[in-house]
């Protein structure tokens, strides 16, 4: 009897406040909004503190955040991809209930592997580099074998100090977002990210059959038939992401994304106004004032396009421009000049300049140097014109001009994919599909589709910038690893 009364008082207690000292504990106000007398109020305010200490103290906040959300996120795929692997071997009744427990337990390894993998510090230590493929004003890509495994990849390296000066924080981050959270066999898969103080790393995929650009200049222009192919891919691809970058062939001919540095997104992270003031609060030194948009800011490069041996000299120089800071803007939408906001609309834009190229040899809008050429897609509509010497079939002809035209008539995906041009492209199979050009490879590591012959090879780092320190932060979460179910 004791013992049961006992039990009802500790219920009591729970359930309903007894006396004034229940009260205090369960409100620090008291019933007549008098505070009790060991009620402690904690002043929230940040002043007083230096400077010093508030960087710091936001510095810890955000790295505390991050490293919560990196641990938690984790967790819910480990526990995704155990439901769906639990529930797919559910709906298989020809495995044996032995064959399912071991699949699980290869799982349950794979993870434990790949907590390992994650814990592991990668560095620019563990890559050896085989030769320098590509250039631009960020940095460059090198193909690269991992010291460990011997595999082969495509390193992207980019400078810390020239993302800040030229504040492209959002696209690199919007770049590796992309990279890391698709799965689509039309983007080129990222394997790793990681950092050190100067540069950030992205180990990809080596696509051995170079990019569009070198097999345009190669070749100097496609049939109809093989631009057919190259566009057809170039649809799913742009669908798959809906932003346009450099343009690969994997090791079969087909064509992937590869470059989104200049893309951006729907997240916080890909605003550039986000990294401002990121940096605004955590230090003031060596601010950028360029605005968010200028992407589309261009140096001038000369090109001219009065005669057949100019439009050569054009030729010659594309790549060179290629190479400057923001590349060519002769595949630029106008709407994007003009920095009211736009969307997916001006990567079907750049698709119909990308299909006038590889018909005509040349963009449709490309001039004396890019500042005419930004003038001529401004007024795209008194100079979007089809050479006199070059014969096109009707069909090629009404798809560019119902892709190069104002966002509002600008044909959507499904448009595009039942346009006649497209007549017979089975898009379901179109990846199983021979490539009008496979590349023939005699290694690994051939790099022959590549113009590796203009480029230099490895430059000598130029060292740490002194600043870099303060401006790490805008960098955090950038290290990646993705998980592997093979």
């Amino acid at each position: 009897m004791s013992s049961n009364n006992s039990n009802y008082r500790q219920q009591s207690l729970a359930g309903q406040p007894q006396g004034k000292s229940s009260q205090t504990r369960a409100n620090p106000v008291n019933v007549n909004g008098s505070k009790p007398v060991d009620y402690v109020h904690f002043d929230r305010s940040s002043s007083g503190f230096s400077e010093g200490a508030i960087s710091k103290a936001k510095t810890a906040q955000l790295k505390l955040e991050h490293y919560y959300k990196v641990v938690v996120d984790a967790a819910i795929e480990r526990n995704t991809r155990r439901v769906e692997l639990e529930r797919r071997l559910q709906k298989d009744t020809m495995i044996s209930e032995e064959r399912k427990n071991r699949q699980l337990q290869q799982l349950g390894k794979k993870e434990s592997t790949f907590l390992r993998l994650k814990r592991t510090k990668l560095g620019l230590d563990d890559f050896r580099t085989v030769k320098v493929i590509g250039k631009g004003a960020f940095g460059e890509v090198r193909l690269v074998q991992k010291v460990d495994t011997g595999k082969i990849y495509a390193m992207k390296l980019l400078k810390k100090d020239e993302m800040l000066k030229k504040d492209q924080l959002a696209h690199v981050r919007a770049e590796r977002d992309v990279l890391a959270e698709s799965n689509s066999p039309w983007v080129v898969q990222l394997f790793y990210s990681f950092q050190d103080a100067a540069h950030l790393y992205l180990i990809m995929e080596f696509l051995p059959g170079g990019d569009l650009m070198t097999m345009l200049i190669k070749y100097d222009t496609f049939s109809e038939d093989v631009s057919r192919f190259y566009i057809a891919e170039c649809v799913m691809a742009i669908e798959a992401v809906h932003n346009l970058g450099f343009i690969h062939r994997d090791k079969d001919g087909h064509i992937k994304l590869s470059d989104f540095g200049l893309s951006t997104g729907f997240h916080k992270q890909h605003d550039s106004s986000y990294y401002q003031r990121l940096l605004e609060s955590s230090s003031n030194a060596g601010g950028s004032s360029q605005s968010s948009r200028n992407s589309v800011m261009v140096n001038s490069i000369n090109l001219t396009m009065t005669n057949k041996d100019q439009i050569a000299t054009w030729k010659a120089n594309r790549r060179k421009l290629a190479y400057s800071t923001v590349g060519t803007p002769d595949y630029i939408a106008p709407e994007i000049f003009m920095q009211k906001g736009y969307g997916k609309e001006c990567d079907w834009w750049s698709l119909g300049a990308i299909m006038f190229e590889c018909l005509v040899g040349y963009p449709p809008f490309c001039s004396e140097n890019t500042h005419e050429t930004y003038q001529k897609i401004m007024q795209w509509q008194r100079y979007l014109a089809f050479p006199d010497d070059v014969h096109l079939s009707r069909e090629a002809e009404d798809l560019i001009q119902r892709l190069i035209t104002s966002e509002d008539k600008r044909l959507n995906v499904e448009q595009i994919r039942r346009h006649h041009f497209f007549y017979g492209v089975d898009w379901d199979t179109i990846r199983q599909v021979e490539a009008p050009f496979v590349p023939h490879l005699r290694s690994i590591t051939d790099t022959s589709y590549f113009p590796t012959d203009e480029l230099d090879q490895v430059p000598d780092d130029s060292g740490t910038n002194e600043n870099m320190a303060n401006k790490d932060l805008a960098f955090l979460g950038y290290t990646f690893k993705r998980f592997s179910i093979s």
